[in-house]
């Protein structure tokens, strides 16, 4: 999980991160989200990638969840994002949360997009210049929701 998420925050142009993790930092990543799931092949012992799922705010907009998506490079276009998308609608409710938001999702991330409109989420407007992307220009953010 910590190598797949580093390789998206190293590619600089999806998460807001830029500290990598390592074997300490990542287990307490980890461990503070409210849920975590992966994308295995448990034959092989093969993981295509990750999804972690936490409050996106507090108190009375606690009912609000975020998530973020990580798939290993190796392993786009095999529809892997759509399948931890798909199943972090489900565990959000189940946890309790009653909407899903993704706060920054670049507006260059095509793939990105289609997925999530195609998946019923709704882009709520757009944040001009709001991600810095790792070559140092920035793009505009545009935050998606959808009720659980």
């Amino acid at each position: 999980m910590i190598a797949i998420w580093n390789e998206v925050v190293e590619e600089g142009v999806a998460f807001p991160q830029e500290e990598l993790l390592n074997a300490k930092t990542g287990k307490q990543f980890f461990a503070e989200q409210t849920y975590n799931a992966v994308a295995e092949d448990a034959d092989i012992g093969r993981i295509y990638g990750l999804y972690i799922l936490h409050p996106n705010n507090v108190g009375r907009c606690g009912h609000i969840c975020n998530a973020s998506f990580a798939v290993s490079s190796k392993s786009r276009g095999l529809h892997i994002g759509e399948r931890l998308v798909s199943d972090c609608l489900v565990q959000g409710k189940r946890h309790g949360f009653r909407v899903l938001q993704f706060n920054a999702v670049v507006a260059n991330n095509i793939h990105a997009r289609h997925l999530y409109e195609r998946l019923g989420f709704v882009q709520m407007g757009t944040i001009p210049e709001g991600f810095r992307m790792k070559d140092g220009h920035y793009e505009d953010i545009c935050p998606y929701y959808r009720v659980l």
